[in-house]
């Protein structure tokens, strides 16, 4: 299934019925008095979070939603018929925007939660409300309101407590497929990663969080390079960061790119699309080291970040080397 994360949708909640100007008449009721009923009520659009919705692909094909009008009310004070409510399920983490004002109008981040998007049309009184002692045979009633309308801007923003972040090729879709049933695309070039991809992570005392795994960032992201930095909002509802740096990385020139100006690189990406973001705390992971020979230099890189008050970690994902390790650091954060 295709990953689409932004649309544009058009509502239109149901207008309300007209109500009805009818005079009994019936025989020998000569004088028989006003019974026109009222108007149904418009049925209203309704957003409802489900999570077994995954993408916004649904919208893209079909951006217009009408809910149903209210009937029209008739004689013997007979009221309309109301519409039907139209429910749009939409996966849980949709935040929803008026496309006019860029107005936050909701944000369904939980399994159920549900949201008027559009109220439908009140029904309208028949003649029948407005008899009187004054005004025995009213001519007057009342037509159906409009139901409300409106274009608005959904945008998907996964749910997880903890984000994987790090340049293209650094190890974060090998990692998530180690510690939790997620099963990316995995291959030994750049940007094999392009959708975010979510997976369950299981603690030994049978707990569980939720970890996220988005394209890589590069230089440049906020201006466009590479994939950009369009998916980091997938990270924005996380507890932690989780940043991986390979200790083999090489530039865009082919050569050595040290650890620690990695992770400035990646930071100063983060800081350009949200300073919050860049604020929040983070676990330094050295990945694949596996491959690395010099392993005094490893734990050197490790003493040097927690030298800065940080949580180092250096796994490896083919290995399994301290990987539950790992596990129990992202648990102490979000589980505790």
């Amino acid at each position: 299934m295709k990953f689409i994360d932004e649309a544009v949708i058009h509502v239109q909640a149901g207008n309300g019925g007209s109500g009805s100007k009818h005079f009994r008449r019936e025989k020998y009721v000569p004088l028989g008095g006003p019974d026109g009923g009222n108007g149904g009520q418009g049925g209203s659009v309704i957003l409802k979070a489900d999570a077994n919705k995954h993408t916004l692909l649904d919208f893209k094909f079909n951006p217009h939603w009408r809910a149903e009008s209210g009937r029209p009310g008739g004689g013997s004070l007979k009221d309309g018929k109301a519409g039907e409510d139209l429910y749009i399920l939409v996966p849980v983490g949709t935040e929803v925007r008026a496309v006019e004002s860029n107005t936050l109008v909701c944000d369904l981040n939980e399994d159920g939660q549900s949201f008027i998007l559009a109220q439908g049309g009140r029904g309208g009184k028949g003649n029948a409300f407005f008899k009187s002692p004054t005004n025995q045979a009213p001519q007057h009633f009342q037509p159906g309101e409009p139901g409300q309308a409106g274009s608005f801007m959904l945008s998907l923003k996964l749910v997880a407590d903890v984000g994987l972040i790090g340049f293209p090729n650094a190890g974060k879709s090998t990692l998530i497929s180690r510690i939790s049933a997620a099963r990316p695309k995995i291959a030994d070039y750049p940007f094999t990663t392009l959708t975010p991809n979510l997976g369950v992570v299981q603690t030994s005392d049978k707990r569980s969080f939720v970890v996220a795994d988005i394209p890589g960032l590069i230089p440049g992201a906020h201006e466009g390079k590479g994939l950009g930095t369009k998916f980091l909002k997938h990270v924005e509802r996380t507890k932690i960061l989780v940043h991986l740096l390979d200790p083999l990385q090489l530039d865009e020139n082919g050569e050595h790119l040290p650890p620690q100006q990695a992770f400035a690189m990646i930071n100063a990406e983060l800081a350009s699309f949200s300073p919050e973001l860049a604020s929040r705390k983070q676990i330094v992971v050295l990945t694949k080291i596996d491959a690395v020979s010099d392993r005094a230099e490893l734990e050197e890189l490790v003493y040097s970040f927690r030298q800065e008050g940080r949580v180092c970690l250096a796994v490896s994902s083919a290995s399994g080397e301290n990987i539950p390790e790992l596990i129990r650091a992202m648990a102490r954060e979000v589980l505790s």
